[in-house]
């Protein structure tokens, strides 16, 4: 399998991470996101679009919707997640949105979701079940409802989730799984997000086999509650398991922070390449490169890492980009770059990386910004040809401080230069979504598709998430489904 690879050189500059969209607690930072109001008003005029192109709701009312589909004939098929880490916990769903947008369900899974995404191939949906209790899934499901697991147990019962789908040129499902931690140590952050409790000897996986530097971090032992003292835990291993220097840790698949791809009538999962941390999005260019959205590094945990911005990547087959070292090609001991403050600089977990430097990304987005599903524009009529859009879910409270909102947006990424611009914001003097701003345009963009005609790129709104003591508390009926197209020519 070849790809063309273009060698694009950008500056790796600051941070963020989706954490999945679907986790998001309350914490004081600079610029807090705060309470918002759980109506969702919807009002196209309030959403600012580069010149030439107009926006409008195509459906609303659907409960923490995340990816989109069209079928041979055009018509829409939307993912609800069925579940967020908060206040929510339900059967996802797949569903049918007609030219009224009236919603049909075609199918309904068990509660280990969320469903964070869906294609239609060869005459079948394809789903990813991030496996939030019984380990993750990709599932084909029929038009009748059926639905049969290709693959199940996947690795992403901790902080983020089996992602994807996309479809490839070569006739394989591609798929993502994310780490079990933010930065390769399983620490309080998990217990506190709740996973640790749980299934306390869940670990990161590496896909081959790695040499551990034998680093180590203290922690309270949360799983001994009253029985005080604090536990040592080092990489690739369960909470309070220690690690020594020149320790090998074996690869096996599937595995942790990784791209696989799948047969669609099933079988082993095949591994494509490896080294992120939260991969989410996945689409192929129109000259059939891969391309890849990675959430980063949050500053939370045993091992905070301050200042990773969120990457896109093109996918080259065998390689290794970077998790848990590395940030694109820079090192996390790189001075006191991604240190956070009043912190110390986070130590190197492997003797022995896979590569000497990991390559370099396409794009670097915003700090926090959450990056998500995205597209390329595949017809000139559209316009930009080639370039991605790219949902951009918004900053998450436990992801680390930020000055003002970040994200709530479609960005445009020319992947051959690195250069980014905003193609969907709301409108107003402040970023943010459209509940705390009081307008009715975008709330939590996270995903960004073409239709078969590649005319119309739709947008699919997870809807309004409100913060109390207890966390983050999505609302019911709030997400959105937008469509952009373009303006027609006004006539001389």
């Amino acid at each position: 399998m070849r790809w063309n690879h273009a060698k694009i050189w950008v500056l790796i500059l600051l941070p963020i991470a989706l954490s999945a969209c679907y986790q998001i607690s309350g914490h004081r930072m600079g610029g807090e996101i705060g309470p918002t109001s759980p109506v969702r008003h919807v009002n196209p005029g309030d959403v600012a679009l580069t010149e030439g192109y107009r926006i409008e709701a195509v459906a609303l009312g659907l409960t923490c919707p995340t990816g989109i589909a069209f079928d041979e004939s055009g018509e829409i098929y939307v993912t609800e997640a069925g579940y967020s880490k908060g206040e929510m916990s339900a059967a996802p769903r797949l569903v049918n949105v007609s030219g009224d947008g009236d919603l049909t369900t075609v199918a309904s899974g068990a509660e280990n979701g969320p469903w964070t995404g869906v294609i239609f191939h060869r005459g079948s949906f394809y789903v990813a079940e991030g496996g939030e209790v019984g380990g993750g899934r990709i599932l084909r499901i029929e038009r009748n409802g059926s639905i049969t697991p290709l693959i199940s147990d996947l690795p992403s019962r901790g902080d983020h989730h089996t992602n994807g789908p996309v479809a490839g040129p070569d006739g394989f499902i591609y798929f993502t799984v994310g780490t079990y931690t933010n930065s390769g140590i399983v620490g309080a952050d998990n217990y506190k997000s709740g996973w640790l409790g749980k299934f306390p000897d869940q670990h990161d996986i590496p896909c081959q086999d790695v040499v551990l530097a034998g680093e180590n971090y203290s922690t309270e032992n949360f799983l001994a509650p009253g029985a005080g003292g604090e536990v040592q835990t080092g990489a690739f291993s369960p909470f309070g398991e220690k690690t020594r220097k020149g320790q090998v840790i074996d690869g096996r698949m599937p595995c942790s922070g990784s791209v696989l791809r799948i047969w669609p009538g099933g079988g082993k999962a095949e591994l494509v390449a490896w080294g992120f941390r939260n991969p989410f999005g996945m689409a192929f260019s129109p000259a059939g490169r891969l391309f890849v959205t990675e959430n980063q590094f949050e500053m939370r945990g045993s091992r905070p890492v301050f200042g990773a911005g969120d990457l896109l990547w093109e996918v080259e087959p065998g390689r290794w980009y970077g998790w848990p070292d590395f940030h694109g090609p820079n090192r996390l001991d790189f001075g006191e770059r991604y240190t956070p403050p009043g912190k110390s600089t986070p130590r190197i977990l492997l003797a022995e990386h896979p590569a000497r430097v990991p390559p370099r990304p396409a794009a670097v987005l915003g700090v926090h910004a959450s990056i998500a599903g995205f597209d390329f524009s595949r017809n000139p009529d559209f316009g930009h040809f080639g370039q991605a859009f790219v949902a951009a879910f918004g900053n998450t409270p436990d992801a680390g401080k930020v000055l003002s909102p970040v994200g709530y947006k479609i960005y445009r990424v020319n992947v051959e230069t690195g250069v980014i611009h905003d193609f969907a914001v709301n409108k107003g003097m402040a970023n943010g979504p459209a509940s705390w701003l009081g307008t009715g345009g975008l709330e939590r963009p996270v995903a960004a598709r073409f239709d078969p005609s590649g005319t119309s790129l739709y947008v699919v709104d997870f809807g309004v998430v409100n913060y109390g003591k207890l966390g983050a508390v999505p609302r019911h009926g709030t997400g959105v489904v937008w469509r952009v197209t373009r303006k027609p020519a006004v006539k001389p």
